[in-house]
């Protein structure tokens, strides 16, 4: 079920939202809504990550990190 959201935003904005939107070849309101959704799932990713990173240890990522064997790279996985 759709809900409806009324916004107000500076000209400059709409205008931009309307071209980029018109660039992707998509409706305005689909385009807001898909910079929604990446926001949201950007802050959630950031929350998350803010909760892993407490239960970390540094001694454990020493650790696992001890057990890599010290060869030099594939070619592909150099810079």
């Amino acid at each position: 079920m759709s809900n409806i959201l009324s916004l107000r935003i500076p000209k400059s904005l709409h205008n931009q939202v309307r071209e980029l939107a018109k660039e992707d070849g998509i409706s305005m309101n689909q385009f807001v809504m898909l910079a929604l959704a990446q926001k949201v799932a950007t802050l959630q990713a950031i929350d998350y990550l803010e909760e892993r990173a407490k239960r970390g240890s540094r001694e454990k990522l020493l650790a696992v990190l001890a057990k890599a064997p010290d060869v030099e790279p594939e070619e592909y996985d150099k810079f």
